[in-house]
């Protein structure tokens, strides 16, 4: 993984192609003033399958869920 150190004036100017960079798996240090200030890193992928059905058992909608709070005379 490769890091680079860029001022915050250029970090503004060339995001496009520093979130490019970034995501190709580099870190950017984003600097003001020659100190750091921040830095870019590529985010944790979860790439597993999904599993449909997890919670199931778990949750429980009531039966008046979907029903008005106001009567409708008062709309």
């Amino acid at each position: 993984m490769k890091t680079g150190k860029i001022n915050i004036h250029e970090a503004k100017t060339h995001l496009s192609r520093l979130v490019e960079d970034v995501a190709n798996g580099n870190e950017v240090l984003i600097a003001k003033g020659g100190r750091a200030m921040a830095k870019l890193v590529p985010l944790g992928r979860d790439d597993s399958p999904r599993r449909p059905g997890l919670l199931k058992g778990k949750l429980r909608i009531a039966d008046q869920f979907d029903h008005s709070l106001e009567p409708a005379s008062a709309l």
